[in-house]
């Protein structure tokens, strides 16, 4: 288990930038994908960007060239960097294993304004 917690949501505009944490409760060394997801309202929650133990790096179509993951597996930790953010990545962002296998977390909300 995993037990991830989310954080560095918020409010920003059209093409401003955000950084978002998960913090793993147990190791993720071993966890070979680990993968960031998102939830918008009425729509069914979706991977946006994934990472293997050896830095394979796989994004959703919407996403790519503008997020950017990456991992820490000394600290337990999975990032999402996000660039040039639209309207429609406004969504609840979670992260997990890929499969899902962990518990989901709280999310932490991304909201965009046009």
């Amino acid at each position: 288990q995993v037990q991830p917690v989310e954080s560095g949501g918020g409010l920003v505009q059209a093409g401003g930038s955000l950084r978002l944490s998960c913090a793993a409760s147990g190791s993720i060394s071993n966890i070979r994908t680990m993968a960031w997801y998102r939830q918008a309202p009425g729509r069914q929650r979706e991977s946006v960007a994934d990472i293997t133990t050896r830095g394979i790096r796989n994004y959703a179509d919407s996403v790519k060239g503008r997020f950017t993951i990456a991992r820490d597996n000394a600290k337990n930790m999975l990032y999402l960097q996000m660039n040039s953010l639209q309207p429609e990545d406004t969504a609840v962002y979670y992260c997990n294993t890929k499969p899902p296998f962990s518990s989901w977390g709280q999310g932490t909300q991304v909201t965009v304004s046009s």
